[in-house]
């Protein structure tokens, strides 16, 4: 079992920046892909993927509507994962949600994962 929980979230201006932290807790983490997803206000249908990471670091993907502007790490020996979001727009409004599975393809392609924080609220103001 792994009980994931994000934090990092809140309010800010257009082009600014925020970081998002991931805790996870309960077996080692390497063990695990880590990925980060958002759902939009309103939108219930389906939480998009934002980046994923793999279990030692070593490879990362991004979503074409963040690539060079969002970066994802993870800190394994603190069981830490972190989105550095910069140059913020409003359309990257939403829940962020971490996730973790032992299976890269489940999250880079989002179907299967095994598991999922609550999410923490970010939100750009114009």
């Amino acid at each position: 079992q792994v009980q994931l929980v994000e934090s990092g979230g809140g309010l800010v201006q257009a082009g600014g920046s925020l970081r998002l932290s991931c805790a996870a807790s309960g077996r080692t983490l390497s063990t695990y892909a880590m990925g980060w997803f958002r759902q939009a206000p309103g939108n219930e249908r389906e939480r998009e993927f934002v980046a994923a990471i793999s279990g030692l670091g070593s490879r990362t993907n991004f979503a074409d509507s963040v690539k060079g502007r969002f970066v994802i790490s993870r800190d394994n020996a603190k069981k830490l994962v972190y989105l550095q979001m910069n140059s913020l727009v409003p359309e990257d409004t939403a829940v962020y949600y971490c996730a973790a599975d032992t299976h890269w393809d489940h999250i880079v392609n989002n179907y299967g994962i095994d598991y999922w924080g609550k999410g923490t609220l970010v939100t750009v103001s114009s």
